[in-house]
């Protein structure tokens, strides 16, 4: 009898229930990182959104038809691109870029940043004429942002001003930044009405700009919260709400809708 007591006296069903639910919310926590950190890196792979072993050095740069034809397109454009970065930086993000014509001119200016330059001495920030949709290193691009005509004109003189006042030209860091999503969100910011959504996998583009905790958001139209680039939170218009842990980012698309999910990007409606 003073067995049982005891026993009832110190495990009571309320215990009882709690560690069962303490063990469920393990089991819980330990599938979802599973699916995080096996499972969708392991699509991104198999499904060839990041195809792995292919050579730069041979890899398909050629166009990818989708900007137009600087020769046969007088008015200027402007448009920004993404695609999977080069065989296991492809598994976790993706490069971008922003691509410029003025009026009557006959070729593109591409203004990205390029890490390896920084290993030979020479600014990451590089802006030169080249192919506007160019496959990067064989991956297809995605374009995110169009201006043309009288709207582009304009955006170009803000575009050539942030280039030459990107506070990071001769620094790269592949993680968590700068980088060159960090470049792009930066001429994002200062051209808003690119209203650029960056996709979740641009890993750098939540790098803060000179410490800055709190910056608008990469298309201009919310703010941002940022610590190092590794924790913050993002609430916009163009964005909707994104959340950043340790570069990867979390999200849901309001307006355009769609989840945000790291290593895969969007599972909804497109970027336009």
């Amino acid at each position: 009898m003073r067995l049982a007591l005891a026993h009832g006296i110190g495990y009571t069903p309320s215990q009882s229930y709690r560690k069962s639910f303490l063990l469920m919310m393990r089991s819980r926590m330990l599938t979802i990182l599973l699916l995080l950190f096996v499972a969708l890196p392991l699509y991104t792979v198999l499904s060839g959104e990041a195809p792995l072993g292919r050579d730069f050095r041979r890899a398909d740069r050629s166009s990818a038809g989708i900007a137009p034809l600087a020769e046969n397109t007088p008015a200027a454009v402007v448009q920004v691109y993404f695609a999977r970065a080069l065989n296991w930086r492809g598994i976790f993000g993706v490069h971008t870029w922003v691509a410029t014509k003025p009026e009557n001119a006959t070729e593109y200016t591409i203004h990205q940043v390029i890490g390896w330059r920084t290993y030979r001495g020479l600014p990451a920030v590089f802006s030169a004429p080249g192919i506007p949709d160019g496959r990067w290193f064989g991956n297809e691009p995605t374009l995110i942002a169009d201006l043309r005509g009288e709207p582009a004109t304009k955006a170009i003189a803000k575009i050539f001003d942030a280039v030459t006042t990107y506070p990071y030209p001769n620094e790269y860091t592949l993680w968590p930044g700068p980088n060159s999503n960090t470049f792009v969100a930066y001429v994002g910011r200062q051209v808003p009405e690119l209203r650029m959504d960056l996709p979740s996998t641009a890993i750098g583009k939540d790098y803060p700009i000179n410490g800055s905790i709190v910056d608008r958001a990469p298309s201009g139209t919310g703010y941002q919260l940022s610590m190092l680039g590794v924790l913050g939170v993002t609430m916009a218009r163009e964005e909707g709400f994104e959340l950043n842990l340790l570069g990867l980012n979390f999200g849901i698309d309001f307006f355009k809708p769609a989840l945000k999910l790291p290593f895969i990007g969007r599972l909804g409606m497109g970027e336009h």
